[in-house]
């Protein structure tokens, strides 16, 4: 009986059983800091689009929408006092 229970108790020990083949080894660590960082860009873009059917649309609609927006911005900048209004007196 005493057998059994050592056998059993170095199976969990890869020193004392055959358990060495189950010793999963660590990556680089900077392999690891770029499969971590790689699954946060994932996550975050599953977060950013979830319930969106179609994530390029959005894309391309918010990338147009800023476009217009800094065209607004340098064309009333540019366009010097007044604020792009005519007034007319006469």
């Amino acid at each position: 009986m005493p057998w059994r229970l050592n056998k059993r108790m170095g199976m969990c020990l890869p020193c004392l059983g055959g358990a060495a083949d189950d010793v999963v080894v660590t990556p680089d660590p900077e392999i690891r800091r770029r499969q971590l960082a790689d699954a946060a860009e994932k996550r975050q873009k599953e977060t950013t689009y979830r319930g969106v059917k179609n994530p390029e649309a959005v894309e391309r609609k918010r990338k147009k929408q800023e476009e217009v927006e800094k065209q607004a911005m340098t064309t009333s900048v540019s366009g010097g006092g007044g604020g792009g209004l005519k007034w007319q007196v006469g």
